[in-house]
């Protein structure tokens, strides 16, 4: 096992932001009955009022986040040239394990000025993709192996089981097509935004990432003490600042979601600001989970919800359009493809609104 030195988290930031208020859900209460119908019911109102929300008590120490947290900024530390060698073949046509460098967005078209987010991706263990990393991902696979896995094992499965409850389906109509053995695109990331001066963030409109959603099921955000993420309220369209809060998750939903419950649950629009200026001078390091379902499975509306018949959401976008509905892996190279589109500037709207598939189509989030 590589020495990896401790990790120390920034100084959370003084500045008085207009935060969001969201709900911590606790899967302590997961192991009972009744536990699980308090939270299936906690669950449907989150995704459905903010879209967002924490979770605490998911049986991971923070030892173990502390750790992968040193493990990415050691990657990040490696010379550019070193980082490149992992940057995967058929990035421009979505592929996305591995590295992603920085700059392939015009912040400021005026000026010139590119984002400085890079991204690395590690796929599932599950025999479905090949491992091919640098030596300090390599030394410390077992310990990042075990950590995806039981993100998956203790936060996702009891998500989705919950999810299931809330709409009453078979507690396992979820969790049956997020297996961890079936190919899927999960991915863990260690994501890094290196600072700009207060003069470039000032040039960009203090926002280094716009509006957008995710396209998987859930996205699992580890506590990051760099106030920078914010969220658009799905009922005001207000945008507010997401606080760091102790031994939690952040968790959002995302675009499978609402294709499968027919919009039901919405995809969380999030976006990137600038830190204030209290934090402005630290680089941000990211660590993140993304899942999705298996690739096979075909994103329409899950026809079975006695709550989806109910309340009238029985069609996704796909399907209103009559439009062919897509599988897990054709939404997801064709929206990975338009993310990683190169040297779009900032406003182009003709990216911000392209059409991903027949019957889908991207908007701008103001």
């Amino acid at each position: 096992m590589s020495t990896l030195g401790s990790y120390t988290f920034v100084e959370e930031t003084k500045a008085d932001l207009p935060w969001a208020e969201l709900v911590t859900l606790d899967l302590a209460k997961f192991h009972t009955p009744e536990g699980r119908k308090e939270l299936a019911s906690f669950l449907i109102k989150a995704l459905r009022e903010k879209g967002f929300f924490y979770v605490k008590n998911f049986n991971i120490s923070q030892e173990a986040v502390n750790r992968q947290f040193a493990i990415g900024r050691r990657f990040y530390e490696l010379p550019l040239e070193e980082k490149e060698k992992y940057v995967p073949k058929g990035l421009d046509d979505g592929k996305f394990n591995g590295y992603v460098p920085a700059g392939r967005r015009i912040l400021n078209p005026e000026t010139g000025l590119r984002d400085r987010v890079e991204v690395y991706n590690i796929p599932k263990f599950n025999g479905s993709f090949e491992h091919d990393h640098p030596e300090v991902i390599e030394d410390n696979l077992p310990e990042i192996e075990a950590f995806a896995r039981s993100l998956h094992s203790e936060v996702l499965d009891p998500l989705h089981a919950l999810l299931a409850i809330a709409l009453e389906l078979p507690e396992d109509y979820f969790t049956n097509i997020h297996k961890y053995n079936v190919k899927s695109e999960d991915h863990l990331r260690y994501m890094k935004y290196s600072k700009f001066t207060p003069e470039e963030n000032e040039s960009i409109g203090n926002m280094w990432g716009g509006g957008h959603t995710d396209l998987g099921s859930f996205t699992l955000l580890f506590r990051q003490p760099v106030a920078a993420l914010q969220i658009r309220d799905p009922l005001t369209h207000e945008w507010r600042w997401v606080k760091p809060q102790d031994a939690t998750l952040t968790v959002n939903a995302c675009d499978m979601l609402s294709f499968l419950t027919g919009g039901y649950v919405q995809s969380t629009v999030h976006r990137v600001a600038a830190p204030p200026k209290d934090q402005q001078h630290v680089d941000r390091l990211g660590l993140l989970y993304f899942s999705r379902p298996h690739n096979d499975v075909v994103l329409q509306t899950v026809k079975d919800s006695p709550v989806l018949q109910r309340e009238g959401f029985t069609q996704n976008q796909f399907e209103k359009s009559g439009n062919p509905v897509p599988t897990v892996e054709e939404f997801t190279f064709a929206k990975q493809k338009w993310q990683r589109t190169k040297n779009v500037a900032r406003g182009d709207p003709n990216y911000r609104t392209a059409t991903i598939l027949p019957g889908f189509s991207e908007q701008v989030y103001a």
